[in-house]
């Protein structure tokens, strides 16, 4: 028995030697020793300089802007001081980490991956850049003149001299946020799920020329226009902006009849012509107005980020959408192109889309100061339709 026991120790023996060397081998390492995070050959610099002499694809997909368009926004920041070049990263870098993250919803993890930077080190300089978007926003989101009447009006019968006064239009839109459980309730909009009601004005150049973020998704469009009044937006004396039935009708912000075909689809082909001038002003209206819509659409298609929850803290997540515009004038500013995006796959997958809400339909009379000016704002709006159907019909 005892010569047995031996024998069978002896093979136990034999058989750890063979098994702890393969496992070895199979591992690469002891527990001992640590394998390096970043060994790519290509550094964060080098990355950066690959994408922005590639292929202008490759700087399209990766920043959503042409490499002649990102270098002149980077060298924007350094002229006037807004970033700093530092130790090991220049300004073009941090530039390239923001905007990645901004077109992909890239996390940390997938920016160590790509940029080979620690997580401190991206964390220190993303939050660098949200630290300048109130500023850029004042510098790059403007009001138009408001002694100019745009040339897409003064140039067509169908606008001039109706919609003379008229600076742009108004919109609000539902952006995903990410808040822990106990906050959440104000946010959840009627769709039942997370998102921040975000209010903006555009010209009809489809430049942003104004944003309200951070409002909870359960507040009307309304009560987040009445907020940006109250917080200093301001509509030139005689001058108005354009506005769904979701908004009260008034002087300065100019809405739809209610109950008339307003929609440019049920204008479109085979449908009857404007029966009356209801009609007629609802049609012309949906046309202008419609551009608001369309730089919305160009925003989200560029920044997908818009249609998902992020990683962020709540005060940059409030300030995603700004970063957005921001980007999204400076590019049209240097003549960027956006006619690729309407081909260009989502930078993100779209079954991670939050479903979120279109704008209020319909004013819920909740805003006392501006339910006060409807009167007012029908009177407008009365006399600049009779005049347009007056024409129509003589012409």
């Amino acid at each position: 028995m005892a010569d047995e026991i031996k024998r069978r120790r002896e093979e136990d023996d034999d058989m750890m030697l063979f098994i702890f060397p393969a496992m070895y081998m199979l591992c690469g390492t002891t527990n001992s020793e640590k394998i390096p995070r970043h060994i790519s050959r290509l550094s964060g610099k080098e990355r950066l300089q690959e994408i922005l002499e590639g292929h202008v694809m490759d700087c399209k997909v990766a920043f959503r802007m042409e490499p002649h368009v990102f270098k002149t926004i980077a060298n924007y920041l350094r002229e006037e001081k807004l970033l700093k070049d530092s130790r090991g990263l220049r300004i073009e870098e941090k530039l390239g980490i923001f905007m990645f993250m901004l077109a992909h919803n890239a996390s940390f993890q997938d920016l160590q991956y790509e940029f080979k930077h620690s997580g401190s080190t991206l964390h220190r300089h993303i939050k660098s850049i949200f630290k300048i978007i109130p500023a850029l926003t004042y510098r790059f989101l403007k009001l138009p003149h408001a002694n100019q009447t745009h040339w897409k009006i003064r140039t067509n019968p169908r606008f001039f001299p109706y919609f003379k006064n008229c600076i742009g239009a108004i919109d609000g839109t539902h952006i995903p946020i990410t808040i822990d459980g106990e906050k959440a309730a104000p946010y959840r909009n009627r769709k039942g799920t997370l998102s921040q009601n975000v209010m903006v004005a555009c010209d009809f150049d489809l430049n942003f020329t104004f944003i309200s973020c951070g409002w909870e998704g359960s507040a009307t469009d309304a009560r987040v226009l009445r907020s940006a009044m109250n917080s200093g937006f301001q509509v030139p004396n005689g001058k108005f902006f354009l506005v769904d039935g979701g908004y009260a009708n008034t002087p300065q912000f100019i809405a739809p009849y209610r109950g008339v075909r307003y929609h440019l689809k049920e204008f479109g082909r085979g449908h009857r012509r404007p029966r009356d001038y209801k009609e007629l002003f609802n049609h012309r209206h949906a046309i202008l107005r419609n551009h608001v819509e369309r730089a919305l659409g160009v925003l989200k298609k560029r920044f997908p980020i818009l249609k998902v929850g992020t990683f962020h803290r709540i005060k940059n997540q409030v300030r995603i959408p700004a970063a957005a515009a921001v980007f999204h004038n400076m590019i049209r500013l240097l003549n960027g192109d956006e006619g690729w995006l309407d081909n260009q796959p989502d930078n993100i997958e779209p079954t991670n889309f939050v479903d979120l809400p279109e704008g209020d339909s319909e004013y819920q009379n909740d805003v006392p100061s501006l339910s006060n000016q409807m009167i007012s704002g029908n009177n407008i709006r009365d006399m600049i339709a009779k005049k347009m159907w007056e024409d129509y019909v003589r012409n």
